[in-house]
């Protein structure tokens, strides 16, 4: 199966759907949280499998439904560094990997506050999280994450967690139904990465609380709300975002070489950033491994040349490989808040496992209560 080509740039963003309707706040809401968790489960079945060949033949061209840890692969994939293994043995199809485990996670923590309006507190946030991660968590634990318990263990001040990966993680998806300002939304995304304390993984996790916060807010379309939020973070990070518009064009243009690749999408995320040598068997290709120098753009990427259609997007970057559950958080609350929440697949949503009782939580919250405004 072939996904559409996409239009020029210039048509993508000058009056293309001037005349549609846009979704309306609380949709975009919920299209932020569900188009996230849906994006990341389907990446469970080939997540840290790093040969899109071999997804693409074990999936029969290409995936057409959530599936479980391994599934359709032999039961485990090949993570480049970590060896081939089932990284998510307690998880089955509909469920989400870590990714996205930690996103219903938080929506969780909002959900049960008697204050639902005020800022994340990790002194209320960290009990649950470690209760949660050592009675309900059947998916891959991050060493991020093995490292911060550690620490909580050993009574580590949360001032002090955290170690110094670069990897991105959006874990605040929810957090949209409880924060209108932007500045709340982006202390919200660093805040629940309280396990990482490298500048490029928090900058990650709040360009995308932006992002979806300018689509949500201010009707922005994605590439300006790109090209604003970077502009907010900086140097870095715009060029990251114009790293991502460039691959979008190169594979857009017909008379590319890139445009004409069969795996055009997996061979786009590959050159993101460079390789990675670790002294492990073979070098990692970080633009299709988790460090936020790849997962940026790539994401970027895959949201402008999907623009139209979150089903292809959200598939397309599942079918690439590698940490494809990092870009998929991205991914799919982007596309989600673009599109609005009827954009995702009945039957995506019918199968996601954590629909419903989602769906329950995010009603208590503020921005999508009964006496909210749409």
């Amino acid at each position: 199966m072939k996904f559409a080509p996409v239009l020029l740039l210039s048509l993508r963003f000058i009056g293309a759907s001037a005349d549609v309707p846009s979704p309306s706040k609380q949709s975009r809401i919920r299209g932020a949280y569900f188009g996230a968790l849906v994006a990341d489960a389907l990446t469970l079945g080939s997540h840290y499998e790093y040969d899109a060949k071999v997804i693409k033949k074990a999936y029969g061209g290409t995936i057409s439904k959530y599936m479980a840890p391994g599934e359709m692969m032999g039961g485990s994939t090949h993570g480049v560094g970590w060896g081939r293994r089932n990284y998510h043995p307690g998880q089955k199809a509909g469920d989400q990997t870590d990714y996205g485990e930690y996103n219903l996670l938080v929506l969780e923590h909002l959900a049960s506050r008697k204050d639902k309006k005020s800022a994340i507190d990790l002194n209320e946030f960290i009990p649950h999280w470690k209760k949660r991660l050592q009675t309900q968590w059947g998916c891959w634990m991050c060493t991020q994450t093995k490292q911060t318990l550690q620490q909580v263990n050993q009574g580590t001040h949360h001032t002090n967690l955290g170690g110094m990966s670069n990897a991105m993680a959006l874990r605040h998806t929810a957090a949209h139904a409880v924060f209108d300002k932007e500045e709340d939304i982006a202390q919200a995304s660093r805040t629940v990465m309280f396990t990482h304390r490298n500048s490029e993984a928090l900058g990650g996790g709040e360009f995308f609380a932006r992002v979806v916060h300018k689509i949500i807010h201010e009707n922005m379309q994605p590439l300006d709300a790109f090209k604003a939020s970077a502009k907010v973070l900086g140097k870095w990070y715009q060029d990251k975002v114009n790293q991502g518009v460039k691959k979008f064009e190169e594979a857009g243009d017909p008379n590319s070489q890139l445009s004409k690749e069969e795996f055009v999408d997996d061979l786009a995320a590959t050159s993101m950033a460079r390789l990675w040598e670790v002294g492990k068997s073979e070098p990692i290709k970080v633009g299709k491994a988790s460090p936020t120098e790849g997962t940026l753009p790539t994401s970027v990427y895959l949201i402008l040349r999907y623009l139209d259609n979150f089903d292809a997007g959200v598939k397309a970057n599942a079918m690439i490989g590698g940490d494809s559950a990092s870009r998929a958080v991205a991914v799919g609350a982007v596309l989600g808040a673009y599109h609005g929440v009827d954009a995702i697949p009945q039957e995506l949503q019918t199968t996601l496992n954590a629909w419903k009782k989602s769906d329950n939580m995010l009603n208590s919250l503020p921005l999508l209560n009964e006496h909210s405004e749409s």
